[in-house]
């Protein structure tokens, strides 16, 4: 995750003007060379922008002294969103597939969404509202959203490269707490994912927000690697250090179970005669076994007591079902 004004080395004065604006009104009394370190720039740069907002006659408020810092007086007036139409439904909409609560008022996101509808001019707030109203979209039973005080404080976290204190409760009901550096959050299929070190195991961990119990940032830093891919990384990991390992040898090439598999069942090898080594783990051999259930070749299961258990009650429970 990065800072709004990361990658703007392109960006005019006025839009850095703009994310100067948005830094200020977001960090009441921040200095010019804090401001400058958000912005990519020097704090001389920083000052010129902050001029180039009051030229504009936006009242931003300077102090002296340790606790001074930048403003937004009173006064300040932002101007009225300009949406279209059709960018306005887009947006109703893309809410709504993604968080089916959005259209009940009394949800976090369906009172912010509330709130962007009666900023838009009224006759696309009037389109807006009545889809946002006629929708009615069906429950997404595999949704696991996460909390967005936690998930907020975990991307700000990782934004200002903090440490934090996390307590977790896993699949299975067991609860414990550990300091992690959190690198990035991950949203990847509908799941939320903070890819972070932990201190406790000393290597990369995934942890799903929502699972998360409690939070509280801490006074120490950290670096992230340089090289960070926040997603690659999230989809090797998913596959491996956990509970039970997996080895499973598919009678078909790698190029086509591919295909057939997701990414974070394991790491896939090519074998001998034309056939596919899974190797991987998991916490939950039953979602695993179903998983493996879609390929429509022949597999065996070589490594994985626990693996084999699930498939074997998966296909008891199958023929059980064929009357």
């Amino acid at each position: 995750m990065s800072s709004p004004t990361s990658s703007r080395a392109d960006t005019s004065p006025t839009a850095r003007a703009l994310l100067a604006l948005e830094l200020i009104q977001s960090t009441p009394g921040i200095g010019a060379g804090r401001l400058g370190e958000r912005l990519g720039v020097t704090e001389r740069a920083a000052r010129r922008y902050v001029a180039i907002l009051r030229e504009a006659g936006i009242p931003v408020d300077s102090e002296r002294g340790p606790y001074g810092g930048y403003r937004v007086g009173r006064g300040l007036r932002l101007p009225p969103l300009m949406f279209e139409a059709s960018e306005a439904l887009a947006l109703v909409m893309a809410v709504l597939d993604g968080h089916h609560e959005a259209a009940d008022p009394a949800d976090p996101a369906g009172s912010a969404l509330g709130k962007i509808i009666r900023a838009l001019p009224q006759p696309v707030a009037a389109q807006a509202e009545a889809v946002r109203r006629a929708a009615a979209p069906a429950p997404d039973r595999a949704a696991a959203r996460p909390n967005p005080q936690t998930t907020t404080t975990l991307v700000g976290a990782s934004v200002e490269r903090q440490r934090v204190r996390i307590g977790y409760r896993t699949e299975a009901g067991r609860e414990w707490s550990q300091d992690v550096d959190p690198w990035a959050v991950v949203v990847r299929h509908g799941r939320w994912y903070l890819l972070c070190w932990s201190h406790v195991a000393n290597a990369v961990r995934a942890f799903r927000i929502d699972r998360v119990t409690a939070v509280s940032v801490l006074t120490e830093t950290f670096e992230a690697p340089a090289d960070l891919d926040p997603v690659g990384l999230l989809e090797t990991h998913l596959a491996t250090g956990w509970e039970y390992v997996t080895e499973v040898v598919v009678q078909a090439p790698v190029e086509r179970v591919q295909r057939w598999l997701p990414r974070g069942l394991g790491r896939l090898e090519e074998g001998a005669d034309g056939t596919t080594r899974l190797v991987g783990s998991t916490s939950n051999p039953s979602w695993y076994a179903e998983q493996l259930a879609v390929l429509p070749v022949a597999f065996q299961i070589v490594n994985g007591p626990e693996l084999r258990s699930a498939a074997t009650d998966l296909a008891r429970r199958m023929t059980d079902a064929v009357v």
